[in-house]
């Protein structure tokens, strides 16, 4: 368990560091490569699981429903533990959290490796191992965004986030093609036996991150449930940051077709395991390839409308792809999907760092995380019962269209956001429409 800073009110020991100049290069910071280096090896694990685990269930069921099940499975410990994980962030070394929440991975990872011999008779147990996963990731996903900005300076931020966005993806082509072969080859337990060492080596390398910009903590007020509150209403009085993280919640949750790839590689393309690992590796190369452009010509007007412009082409692309029956289109229509998905969360997460002190991310990218999990896992719940009432390729067309419809609906609710120019006034703005809202 994290043990609470020993200062307690008084300031950590070392001071923030001043900010460095935006022209060097973040990847000199030792402690940003070990960082990615830990981030790499964990979401290699997170996505090679993620395929066996639909793959498995669906293969064991043949139902779309069970789908659903692992979606809805992972997505409720994250919401009962909303208000602590945030609180825990905020008042506990964010190192130690992350590496005891990946150890809980990797011992999820051995417990699916021990049920994958069970066959049918172990999809209870999946569902349960899937519970404990969940509740791992309630702390892991906010802890990774909020311990970030204490390892780099902020003027290195933008391009940190840029950096760490494009490895990451580029970890998500691998992961799944590595799932899909390893599946192939040597069934559940090679694969699961993959994913535990890999959690395993994440923990470790965490050992070698070096925080040095973390804002000195200050005194505790109020119970726990005042102090998330008060990250609640943060995030509600600003609309820029309400209107980024909901746009993304609900377009995904409505049009995500990530859920329904084992059923459209096996009964609609069959093309089998080693397909849908391509199949999902095909998002996450539109997003490597995406990521490179915007390391190259970052994204620095017109924020507001390039990001409902992205969300709108990936609506666009999810509802062609519902109407393939190509594998080539199908993984082409994935990739732009992929492509616009990045542009959506690169503006997106930038936006929330920029606009949230120090003392408060663990709260606000706790409920950012929530919305995203909302949108992935809740989103795999909302496909698969869509699919077992309507069908599979009626279910994904419907998802896209709501997309669409999610985007038109919030160019008129979330004006500030759709006038957002630059990344730099987004704060001014919020704190703007903040006091507006409160006089």
């Amino acid at each position: 368990m994290a043990r609470p800073s020993d200062t307690g009110a008084r300031a950590p020991s070392h001071s923030p560091a001043p900010s460095s100049p935006p022209s060097d290069s973040v990847f000199r910071n030792t402690g940003f490569a070990a960082f990615l280096a830990a981030r790499v090896v964990a979401v290699v694990a997170t996505q090679v699981q993620a395929v066996v685990v639909a793959w498995q269930v669906y293969d064991l069921t043949r139902e779309p429903l069970a789908l659903a099940y692992v979606g809805l499975a992972q997505f409720l410990p994250m919401l009962c533990l909303l208000l602590p994980a945030g609180d825990v962030i905020d008042r506990f070394d964010r190192r130690r959290v992350l590496a005891l929440s990946w150890s809980v991975g990797a011992l999820c990872s051995a417990l699916l490796w021990w049920l994958s011999s069970h066959g049918a008779s172990g999809v209870a147990g999946i569902y349960a191992v899937l519970v404990l996963y969940g509740c791992s990731r309630a702390f892991s996903a906010p802890t990774m965004q909020s311990l970030l900005p204490q390892i780099v300076p902020r003027g290195q931020l933008a391009q940190a986030m840029a950096a760490n966005s494009m490895l990451m993806r580029g970890a998500a082509v691998g992961g799944p093609l590595l799932g899909g072969l390893l599946y192939a080859l040597g069934g559940g337990r090679l694969t699961y036996a993959v994913c535990c060492g890999c959690f395993v080596l994440g923990a470790l390398l965490l050992r070698r991150v070096t925080v040095a910009h973390a804002a000195p903590r200050g005194p505790l007020q109020g119970s726990m449930v005042q102090r998330f509150g008060a990250g609640i209403t943060f995030i509600r009085t600003r609309p820029i940051i309400l209107g980024t993280i909901s746009l993304d919640l609900f377009a995904v949750l409505l049009g995500g077709v990530v859920a329904l790839l084992p059923i459209y590689a096996q009964e609609v393309l069959h093309v089998g395991p080693a397909g849908l690992g391509a199949l999902r590796s095909a998002m996450a190369v539109g997003e490597v390839g995406m990521g490179l452009l915007l390391s190259v010509r970052p994204i620095q007007r017109h924020v507001g409308r390039t990001m409902f412009a992205a969300v709108a082409v990936f609506g666009a692309a999810n509802l062609v792809f519902a109407l393939s029956h190509w594998f080539w289109l199908s993984c082409l229509m994935l990739a732009l999907a992929g492509a616009a998905d990045m542009v959506s969360v690169n503006i997106r997460g930038t936006l929330v760092q920029f606009s949230t002190p120090d003392a408060m991310r663990g709260r606000v990218n706790a409920v950012n995380m929530l919305f995203i999990g909302s949108s992935n896992e809740l989103g795999e719940f909302r496909a698969g019962t869509s699919a077992a009432w309507l069908g599979t390729v009626p279910a994904a067309v419907l998802g896209g269209v709501c997309t669409l419809g999610v985007v038109g609906v919030w160019m008129k609710v979330f004006g500030p956001l759709l006038r957002v120019d630059r990344f730099e006034e987004a704060a001014r703005v919020s704190d703007v429409e903040a006091r507006a809202g409160s006089a």
